[in-house]
C-alpha cells in the first residue's frame, strides 16, 4: 500500500506540517449532518492564512513548500494485506514496512488495539533522548526498584548512580524495568509525569490510537497502542542515532558507581535473538535491532529495524504471538519476503 496522497487522514481533518514542524490541523469544508444531509460551511478554515491567527512563527500560503505529516510515511487503512508466505495465524497483528519506499508490503490487524508490553521502551528511550541529556546521572532510589515479581531488570541497586546514556543501554538490551523507573523519574520527577510525557511525543507523531499510563510496559489495561502506531514510534526512534547505536548493540557493560563509591561494570545482553545471534537471518538480509515485549496479556511481541541489500530499510512488527518461537518464525517469514 502506497503512501500516495501524502496524507495520514482521520476524520474531518487532515494533519500536515510546515518546514518549521508546526502541527496545523484543518477542518474538512463540509460535515454530514446527522439525517445524512451534507452542510457546507460558509468561512471555512483557511490552512494557507489562519497559521497567522494562532501566533505560529512562520507563513503557509498557497505558494509556500509545506510538508505534508505523512509525506515520509506509509498510510495503511484498516484493510489486511496478507501474503501466502508469511503464515497469519501465528500472531494477533503483523506488519511489514518498506521505509524507503514508504509502502506497506505485510499487514494484519495493524491498527487493532492491543498490549505492547516492553516494545513501549521504543518511545521510553525516544521521550528520553529528546528530553534528556546523556550525561546526566541519577541516584537509584528503592521506590524505582518495587517492581512485580518476575520483572526483567538490569540489576540496578539502590544508591547506584548511573548516567542516562548508560541507563538507556540497561532499558533496551536487557529489557530493565528497573532503569525504566530510573529514566522516568530523571526526565520527568514521577513516572506519572513521565507517561504524559511519552503520550504528548506519541500523539505528535500521529499515534492516535495508542495510550501509554507506565514507561516500561507491565500490563495495565489502559496501557495499549497499534502495530501502525508502533511503527510511527519506531520510526521516529531511528533517527536518533544514539537509540540505533544502543538498540545494534549485542552486548555492552554498563559503569555504575554504587553507593559506596565504586564503580562496577555490569553486563547487558541483548535480549533480540537475530542481534545476540541465537535467530538465523535470512541471506541478504541485516538485523540491526529491535525490541522484544513478553507479558501475560501481551504475548510474545517483536519490532525489528533490518536492511536489505545494505541500503533498503524495513520495519517489521509481530504483535501477540501465543509462543517465542511462533513469534521468531513468523519475524522470520517476514525476512525471507523482503529477500525475495
Amino acid at each position: 500500500m502506497r503512501c500516495t496522497d501524502k496524507t495520514k487522514k482521520f476524520p474531518s481533518k487532515k494533519i500536515f506540517y510546515s518546514r518549521s514542524a508546526a502541527l496545523i490541523l484543518a477542518i474538512s469544508l463540509s460535515i454530514t449532518s446527522g439525517c445524512g444531509q451534507e452542510v457546507t460551511i460558509e468561512n471555512p478554515y483557511d490552512v494557507y492564512e489562519s497559521p497567522r491567527a494562532y501566533g505560529l512563527n512562520t507563513t503557509v500560503n498557497s505558494n509556500s513548500n509545506a510538508a505534508f505529516f505523512a509525506e515520509n510515511l506509509c498510510v495503511a487503512d484498516n484493510q489486511d494485506k496478507l501474503s501466502g508466505d508469511v503464515t497469519a495465524a501465528l500472531s494477533e497483528a503483523a506488519g511489514l514496512f518498506n521505509i524507503k519506499e514508504n509502502t506497506l508490503e505485510f499487514g494484519k490487524s495493524i491498527h487493532q488495539r492491543l498490549y505492547p508490553a516492553s516494545t513501549t521502551k521504543i518511545l521510553t528511550a525516544y521521550t528520553a533522548l529528546k528530553h534528556g541529556d546523556l550525561a546526566a546521572t541519577a541516584t537509584v532510589t528503592e521506590a524505582e526498584l518495587q517492581l512485580e515479581e518476575g520483572s526483567t531488570i538490569c540489576g540496578l541497586s539502590v544508591g547506584d548512580t548511573v548516567s542516562l546514556e548508560e541507563l538507556l543501554y540497561g532499558l533496551m538490551l536487557c529489557s530493565g524495568n528497573d532503569a525504566a523507573n530510573v529514566i522516568a523519574d530523571l526526565i520527568s520527577g514521577s513516572s506519572e509525569e513521565f507517561a504524559k510525557l511519552m503520550n504528548q511525543e506519541a500523539l505528535a507523531l500521529g499515534a492516535t490510537n495508542s495510550h501509554f499510563v507506565n514507561p516500561h510496559g507491565l500490563h495495565h489495561e489502559e496501557h495499549y497502542t497499534t502495530v501502525y502506531d508502533m511503527y510511527l514510534i519506531f520510526q521516529a526512534a531511528l533517527q536518533e542515532k544514539q537509540f540505533v547505536t544502543v538498540i545494534s548493540s549485542q552486548n555492552h557493560t554498563g559503569m555504575v558507581t554504587n553507593a559506596s563509591g565504586e564503580t562496577t561494570g555490569k553486563e547487558w545482553v541483548n535480549t533480540n535473538k537475530y542481534v545476540n545471534g541465537e535467530e538465523t537471518v535470512p541471506e541478504g538480509i541485516q538485523v540491526i535491532g529491535g525490541k522484544t515485549g513478553t507479558t501475560s496479556a501481551a504475548g510474545y511481541c517483536l519490532v525489528l529495524y533490518s536492511q536489505k541489500a545494505g541500503n533498503i530499510p524495513y520495519i517489521s512488527i509481530v504483535y501477540k504471538s501465543d509462543s517465542r518461537e511462533n513469534l521468531y518464525l513468523e519475524m522470520t517469514e517476514l525476512l525471507e519476503k523482503i529477500s525475495k
